[in-house]
């Protein structure tokens, strides 16, 4: 069934091509390794946020500038694991939406670019940041001022990625979409990105939480007033505070999805991601409301939770990918199929007119045709190329031109692809292939 839609833009055909590995082994790769990716990502930008908050804490006690110090010292590796661990997801969402990403990139444009300079300039600062600690320890503001200038940065690339993901599940509305500001007014965007926020904030507390109340942890400072406890108990917080929130977003953010993307198995997994996080709330709620906080087992069963929240979250966004493209997927397999039904036609010459030849015979041109032109042309059906029973009469009496053209092409129509070239046909070769096309009865 055609939608509206189909009928204000092409749909494209697929690529031909066998996926290099088992679709579904693709798609477990794809899942897993981007919940990866995207740990190390809320990891990066909370400690950036928590080292912002402590430093301008610091300004007033220098117990939470030695915090933030602490805290700054992994921002550097969490990016490091960030970058490492996104060319597994960057490589398999490529290879299972080709097209729906290169296009979202080429709609979102010059701001997709720039993730490139902006990822290499940030990284930069956050090395020019830990290492001028002690040298800029009387002008923290400027000290301040370098991390606040990362910290945008690192709010500002996780949205552009958003908002291009976000793109791709929509090529009904692409020809509404003129660049990266357009694409802002698609439905979720904002949810989902004030839904990662949060979730970066608990899960930054959980690391934290982990990292400095272990046993053999040592401060490479020391502290007036703050200690382990009041540290970990300050990271529990900060995990309760973003699990919580994300009961606010949550929420908003499903009720932003289209539709279209929505279904019942996509329902139950979200249902399960809310269980297990009510249940990870109420833990955190009696662990922060306690004197001493103790990470034995039922912190560990704590973090087993986040895991399965984690997956479920992960699992559902490629359910409602699936779903959401799933109409114009279909589409863009049955343009292909016809394509290539038309293709084998002409390579079978069912479209090329009648030669008049005996059988056996062949016209050197009538080969040079079917060898290197009938898979894009047609007598007087549209294919890659436009028909030949419209090329031919452009050069009626211009043999010259047209073998120039077949020999270094370049594009006229805009509506159909450019043509390549046949650099490597002779000059008589041309010759018998351009006197084939303008001579034959097309029509």
């Amino acid at each position: 069934m055609i939608t509206n839609y189909l009928l204000q833009m092409p749909i494209p055909r697929d690529i031909p091509l066998p996926l290099p590995l088992p679709e579904w082994l693709l798609v477990i790769i794809l899942i897993v390794s981007f919940l990866l990716h995207i740990l190390f990502i809320n990891l990066m930008v909370g400690s950036t946020l928590l080292t912002f908050w402590y430093q301008i804490k610091g300004l007033k006690s220098k117990d939470y500038d030695k915090l933030a110090r602490e805290i700054a010292t992994t921002i550097t590796v969490n990016k490091s694991m960030a970058v490492v661990l996104g060319v597994a997801p960057l490589l398999s969402i490529n290879v299972l939406y080709t097209f729906y990403f290169y296009s979202s990139n080429a709609i979102t444009g010059n701001m997709w670019i720039s993730i490139v300079p902006w990822v290499a300039v940030s990284f930069l600062i956050v090395y020019l940041h830990k290492y001028t600690w002690d040298k800029l320890e009387n002008n923290k503001m400027l000290h301040i001022g370098i991390l606040s200038f990362a910290l945008v940065s690192f709010l500002l690339i996780p949205f552009i990625f958003l908002t291009n993901i976000n793109l791709m599940l929509f090529p009904e509305k692409w020809v509404d979409i003129h660049g990266f500001v357009d694409a802002l007014i698609l439905p979720n965007v904002f949810t989902r990105y004030l839904h990662f926020i949060t979730a970066s904030l608990a899960i930054t507390g959980l690391f934290l939480a982990v990292y400095f109340g272990r046993k053999s942890f040592k401060f490479n400072f020391k502290f007036e007033f703050l200690n382990k406890e009041l540290i970990k108990k300050q990271m529990i917080t900060l995990m309760l505070l973003g699990t919580g929130i994300q009961f606010i977003f949550g929420p908003l953010l499903f009720l932003t999805l289209p539709s279209k993307g929505i279904s019942w198995n996509l329902f139950w997994v979200i249902l399960a991601g809310v269980i297990i996080a009510v249940i990870i709330l109420v833990q955190l709620w009696k662990m922060a409301n306690r004197s001493h906080i103790q990470l034995g087992k039922q912190f560990n069963v704590l973090i087993v939770l986040f895991v399965l929240l984690v997956l479920c979250m992960g699992t559902g966004r490629h359910m409602y990918r699936e779903n959401a493209l799933a109409t114009h997927k279909g589409q863009m397999a049955e343009r292909t199929r016809q394509h290539w039904e038309m293709v084998k036609k002409a390579h079978e010459n069912l479209l090329l007119p009648e030669t008049g030849l005996e059988e056996g015979e062949i016209m050197p041109g009538l080969h040079l045709f079917q060898v290197n032109c009938a898979i894009c042309h047609s007598a007087t059906t549209r294919l890659v190329g436009p028909p030949m029973a419209e090329v031919a009469p452009e050069y009626l009496g211009k043999n010259a031109a047209l073998k120039s053209w077949i020999k270094k092409p370049g594009r006229k129509r805009m509506d159909y692809p450019q043509m390549t070239g046949f650099p490597q046909l002779n000059d008589q070769q041309l010759s018998d292939l351009a006197e084939y096309v303008i001579n034959e009865e097309w029509n």
